[in-house]
């Protein structure tokens, strides 16, 4: 069963997005002193009493103007509330009612929503209750007087609107594969999002710095759910200057750190940046699947070989995540977009993928047989006793040896590419730790494994 949801309206810069946080109690939305923070709709889990709602943060709408994004945020502010059980409309208590306050309202009292009125920025309680009665020429009803930052008279709105809410039993949570859309500026990761869900989720636009937030947007395809994550372009740190972009970045990196997969968009007429080779570092130190999506690729000229030449450039770029795998794609046409949740699906259970201490050892005991382990200067070999997978997400595997320092990164990275020939890991991660332990430890730890095989 869905959520009701609450659209969250008004002019620029009245709270709006602080106001989102107080109710889901959360500090995910950028808030910053500037008007046009906000652009896309972003959604908010949030609880009162014994109702569950999402609640949908908007840009500041603004109607008498056509400028740079304003209409592409009028758009998204309609959809948001088309999609919704109740709005509540926010005003500044400190400015009074404005002629930008008034246009909205008429537009409102024409929607077929129930709406609330929601004064902010009455930090005082007594002064707060004149302040908001201003507004009762909006003609919509009562006005609450609020503070989204201290949170004072909340409360007395939220019993008033979960009247407006249905009563949402026990929710079944269903398993949810996250996936961050990630890569610089303007390669067309909002254009993706648009793709992946058929109508215009998040603002499109040449001009680079668009999306700020990091977006959450729910698909199902064929009985599964994804949870799709548009972030703020990243460029490098000395391009960004403090304040919402800056708070966007973060969101990014954050994305990164709580998706399954990560879907690295590079624009296939720039190819391979030094930042998209930082973005590649970033998503392996972090343990997180990977796919590469070029993008742009119908405005590529190529012949039969341009495609496989790319790809050797691009692997050869991002060594750090050349387990991750590639695919050529155009947002703008939706050339091979469908394919990409194929792939998604492949990492997300490669990377939650566990192997039993048997098979580890089986696939060791054949790559000794073919290279074995170097031998130090003093004539000592080393030697592999037996290896477990101790984790997942990503998987993670501990090989016990006699002596950790003997096996170079040659050796180490030969046996990562043995797992990855016999057992697989598309498109994940894999952390191998080498430990030392005495022949003795050893040889106790092997008695206590029934299922390992002998490997030498």
């Amino acid at each position: 069963m869905s959520l009701p949801i609450v659209a969250i309206i008004g002019r620029p810069n009245v709270g709006k997005s602080t106001f989102v946080n107080r109710l889901a109690g959360v500090q995910d939305a950028i808030v910053h002193d500037e008007p046009g923070v906000t652009r896309d709709r972003t959604y908010r889990r949030a609880y009162w009493c014994d109702r569950e709602y999402l609640v949908v943060d908007t840009g500041g709408l603004v109607f008498d103007d056509d400028t740079e994004f304003l209409p592409l945020i009028r758009e998204q502010a309609m959809a948001a509330l088309a999609e919704a059980t109740a709005a509540i409309f926010v005003v500044d208590g400190q400015d009074g009612p404005t002629p930008a306050d008034e246009a909205i309202a008429e537009w409102l009292r024409t929607q077929n929503v129930p709406v609330l009125l929601a004064v902010n920025k009455c930090e005082s309680p007594e002064q707060g209750l004149i302040q908001a009665a201003q507004f009762w020429e909006l003609g919509l009803g009562e006005p609450y007087p609020v503070s989204a930052i201290h949170g004072s008279g909340t409360g007395d709105l939220l019993d008033q609107l979960i009247q407006y809410l249905p009563l949402v039993g026990e929710i079944e949570e269903t398993e949810e594969i996250k996936v961050a859309i990630v890569g610089r500026p303007n390669v067309g990761k909002s254009s993706l999002l648009n793709a992946f869900v058929g109508e215009n989720r998040a603002i499109v636009s040449p001009i680079s710095g668009t999306t700020r937030d990091a977006i959450d947007t729910v698909v199902e395809r064929d009985g599964k759910t994804y949870r799709l994550i548009d972030t703020a372009g990243i460029r490098k740190k000395k391009n960004v200057e403090y304040g919402p972009e800056f708070f966007g970045v973060n969101r990014a990196f954050k994305a990164i750190r709580r998706a399954d997969v990560v879907l690295l968009v590079i624009d296939a007429l720039d190819g391979v940046t030094d930042q998209d080779q930082k973005l590649a570092g970033r998503i392996e130190e972090e343990g997180r699947a990977c796919i590469i999506v070029v993008n742009k690729w119908d405005a590529v000229e190529k012949d039969s070989y341009t495609i496989y030449e790319y790809e050797k450039q691009v692997k050869d770029r991002l060594h750090f995540v050349e387990w991750a795998p590639m695919i050529f794609v155009s947002a703008l046409t939706g050339q091979r977009v469908e394919k990409i949740i194929d792939l998604v699906e492949i990492a997300a259970a490669e990377h939650k993928r566990r192997v039993s201490t048997a098979t580890i050892n089986q696939v060791l005991e054949e790559a000794i047989s073919w290279l074995s382990p170097p031998t130090s200067r003093q004539g000592r070999q080393g030697k592999i006793y037996y290896g477990t997978q101790v984790s997942t997400q990503p998987p993670t595997i501990v090989l016990f040896v006699n002596d950790a320092t003997r096996f170079n990164d040659n050796y180490r990275r030969y046996i990562e590419r043995q797992f990855r020939q016999q057992l697989g890991f598309q498109g994940t991660p894999i952390k191998l730790f080498w430990r030392s332990k005495k022949v003795r430890e050893a040889e106790a730890a092997s008695r206590n494994k029934a299922t390992r095989v002998k490997i030498g």
